[in-house]
């Protein structure tokens, strides 16, 4: 195939913001979580495929299959749709109150 790039799970794509190793990271439809810390406009690895433990809003309760949403505003995982974006689906029940949720990205 001579138009085949890369597999597509580890991108190289310029920083949105500043960001930390493990901070979610949605530009579009494109949903990730930062392999490194990176400077606003800088190069930023990210990971689009997997599971990852991601802080979530304490009071909203997960069950293993619920879809998970980002609020970019307060860079919690949320089950509220509004206009977060979409970025997977919980793996693990995750109750209320608690601080985390696994997410499959997807």
């Amino acid at each position: 195939m001579k138009n085949y790039i890369q597999p597509g799970v580890n991108l190289t794509i310029p920083a949105p913001a500043d960001l930390l190793s493990g901070e979610v990271v949605v530009i579009g439809e494109l949903v990730g979580i930062a392999a490194t810390d990176a400077a606003s406009g800088a190069d930023l690895d990210i990971v689009t495929e997997g599971v990852f433990e991601l802080p979530k809003v304490s009071a909203n309760v997960f069950a293993v299959g619920d879809p998970v949403y980002y609020a970019s505003a307060t860079k919690l995982a949320t089950s509220t749709v509004g206009t977060n974006t979409l970025i997977g689906v919980a793996v693990t029940a995750a109750p209320n109150p608690s601080g985390t949720v696994n997410v499959k990205l997807g």
